[in-house]
């Protein structure tokens, strides 16, 4: 799997052969979480029937739709076209700007991430006019994955697509959680936290397909449009309040979260029950990373996984992963090298007003870069499983021994890129950002670092 489009340029400087390891193991964590693969493994037809894991459904009953959103949508999406073949009526698919491939029966709409643009809601409106065709016996097969909450929107009424945007973009540079975030934005939609199924009509079918970018796998953030919420108007404010976001908010947004009512709210247990619902979560959160041990593994290096919920600030964790792969080279603990340490979850960047240019896997590279220096043996790797970190390009970041000494020469000072929030650029100008391109999936973000014994003639610095 050639995954890595810039891999040459990456290992043609620093420690090469434990760099192309590294991205090895990378590539093989993400493949080993491809949704696509995923869904053919549970789905098949057999005469008349439609058998999704261990359920069959009778297609001489009722007409098939596909519908989703999301960075990891389209191989579920076209998995699914591929089996059904001319059983598939209708489908439409919301995926990412860049988006490789193509559908034959399924419409697909390309819209902007991490911030929602015109097409998110053209193509949310699209698909609420086409669940409106469906009728009791059909079947909807939703394919709605993380990044929905930008690809797929509609704002409330009193709310302009241009203030929603402005919302989510405080949000996600204020250090809340995806959980939090999400708590505010299914409270400014028509579509989210369940709304999209109200109005499907008693008898019908939904299948949930879907795979986690959210710590726990909670499905009502996973795959929020078609699945029963718990969040309220009063999660919404709190989240406002705890990052004191009130003001910076636009003033539609903070009126309708302040007045939201009870009959407002997102939809409940209560209001889907009318509905045939089956949820399959194809890939949990961690899927990357229990690749990635088994790819370190085959490789010769002890894989320990060091935790797969990491949260909080992405440089105080790659400076961390540093400190582990020092103690590791300097007495053993906790494990004797070669070894490799692995780690997942969704760090965060707190921009404050800075007005850089990065993503937290980009930031954590940077991070352990700025520690690295004189300690040789060492390669750093933080990479977003789905191919865009943050607001950019960019995957992710590498580091070495040798990364901050390229930096100087190239008269790149990555600790003020660190300060400033601006790391993209200065990971680009060194060379050690790492570009794949949309990878079609979407866990959470892996973390690793490899590790050799130090060389007897070398001591080491801790």
């Amino acid at each position: 799997m050639n995954l890595v489009k810039n891999r040459d340029t990456l290992t043609a400087m620093g420690q090469k052969a434990l760099r192309t390891a590294a991205l090895n193991i990378a590539e093989k964590g993400i493949e080993g979480a491809h949704p696509g693969l995923a869904t053919r493994r549970i789905t098949r037809i057999e005469g008349d029937y439609l058998h999704i894991q261990d359920r069959a459904y009778d297609l001489r009953q009722g007409r098939v739709f596909v519908i989703g959103a999301g960075k990891a949508s389209f191989p579920i999406a076209k998995a699914l076209e591929d089996v059904l073949g001319d059983r598939l009526h209708k489908g439409i698919v919301i995926c990412k700007h860049g988006q490789e491939g193509r559908f034959e029966r399924i419409r697909m709409i390309l819209a902007s991430h991490p911030l929602p643009d015109e097409n998110s809601l053209r193509g949310a409106q699209l698909t609420q006019k086409l669940l409106d065709e469906v009728r009791p016996g059909d079947i909807v097969i939703a394919c709605f994955t993380g990044g929905s909450s930008s690809l797929f929107v509609h704002p409330a009424a009193d709310i302009e697509v241009a203030d929603k945007i402005a919302a989510s973009q405080t949000l996600l540079t204020c250090g809340a959680n995806i959980v939090e975030i999400n708590d505010v934005r299914k409270h400014l939609s028509k579509v989210k936290g369940g709304r999209l199924l109200r109005n499907l009509p008693r008898g019908a079918h939904v299948i949930n397909l879907t795979v986690s970018d959210v710590i726990d796998d909670p499905l009502d953030y996973i795959t929020d449009p078609t699945f029963p919420d718990r969040s309220t108007f009063a999660d919404a404010r709190a989240v406002l309040s705890k990052y004191e976001l009130w003001s910076r908010m636009p003033a539609s947004v903070a009126r309708h979260l302040r007045e939201g009512r009870d009959e407002d709210e997102t939809a409940r247990d209560s209001e889907l029950a009318h509905i045939d619902r089956y949820d399959i979560l194809l890939l949990k959160t961690d899927a990357a990373c229990s690749a990635a041990v088994q790819a370190a593994s085959e490789l010769g290096f002890k894989p320990l996984l060091l935790s797969t919920v990491f949260e909080g600030d992405s440089g105080m964790l790659g400076r961390n992963f540093v400190a582990i792969a020092k103690q590791i080279m300097l007495d053993g603990n906790p494990s004797p090298a070669p070894c490799a340490l692995i780690g997942g979850g969704e760090t965060t960047v707190i921009t404050g007003s800075a007005k850089g240019l990065g993503g937290p896997n980009q930031e954590f590279s940077v991070a352990a870069a700025l520690d690295l220096a004189g300690h040789p043996g060492i390669v750093v790797l933080g990479i977003d499983t789905d191919g865009t970190d943050g607001p950019t390009q960019f995957a992710g970041g590498l580091a070495d021994s040798d990364t901050l000494h390229i930096a100087r020469e190239r008269n790149i000072d990555l600790d003020r890129a660190l300060r400033e929030h601006n790391v993209s650029p200065a990971l680009q100008a060194i060379e050690h950002h790492i570009i794949t391109g949309n990878t079609g999936t979407n866990v959470n973000d892996l973390k690793l670092a490899l590790i050799l014994p130090p060389e007897p003639s070398r001591p080491q610095r801790a």
